[in-house]
C-alpha cells in the first residue's frame, strides 16, 4: 500500500509498505528519517519517540497505515530551519548528555514535549516525563542537567521577546 503523511513539515509518500510494517521502519528505510532508532520494537525504551499529531508515541508501536494524512514530527524535526541544533539539542549536548546516541533521540523528542507543557517543570516533573525512555549509558544526571538548561534557555528566551 501506499502511505502519505507530513514528515517534519514536508509532504512524504511511501510505497509497497506491507500493512504490518511500523511507523518506525518506514521513517527509517523507506523515507530516510533515521534519527529515531530501534532498540525494543515493544515500546519499552522509549528510542523511537516521534511526534504524532502533536503527541509523542512510540513509532514502533504505531502501524504505517495508521499515519496516512497525519503529521509526524520526528528528531530530525527539532533542527532549525537553518540546520542548526534546536534548544533541547543543543543543551544536551553543552551538559554531556549525549553518550552512545541510541536513547538520545527519544529523549529530545520528550524533553521537547515536557517543555512545550511546562517551560519549568520540576525534578520530579522531569522524571516523571522521561520516564518511558530508558538509558544505559548514564546515571540519567547529564540528561537532567540538559533538560534543566534546555529550560533556562528557554525561560530565557521567552523572558527576552
Amino acid at each position: 500500500m501506499r502511505v502519505t503523511f507530513t514528515a517534519n513539515g514536508k509532504p512524504v509518500e511511501a510505497d509497497d509498505v506491507w500493512e504490518g510494517e511500523s511507523l518506525l521502519y518506514v521513517l527509517r528505510e523507506r523515507v530516510g528519517l533515521p534519527g529515531s532508532k530501534n532498540a525494543c520494537e515493544q515500546g519499552e525504551c522509549g528510542s523511537c519517540t516521534v511526534y504524532l499529531d502533536g503527541v509523542p508515541v512510540c513509532s514502533c508501536l504505531v502501524a504505517a497505515g495508521q499515519v496516512q494524512d497525519r503529521e509526524v514530527r520526528t528528531v530530525e524535526g527539532l533542527a532549525e530551519e537553518n540546520g542548526e541544533l534546536g534548544l533541547v539539542q543543543q543543551a544536551f549536548v553543552d551538559a554531556g548528555a549525549v553518550q552512545c546516541g541510541f536513547c538520545t533521540p527519544g529523549l529530545l523528542v520528550q524533553t521537547d514535549a515536557l517543555l512545550e507543557r511546562d517551560a519549568q517543570p520540576s525534578d520530579n516533573d522531569i522524571r516523571e516525563a522521561l520516564s518511558g525512555n530508558l538509558c544505559r549509558c548514564t546515571g540519567y544526571e547529564k540528561i537532567m542537567d540538559a533538560v534543566r538548561l534546555a529550560s533556562a534557555r528557554k525561560c530565557a528566551g521567552e523572558a527576552s521577546t
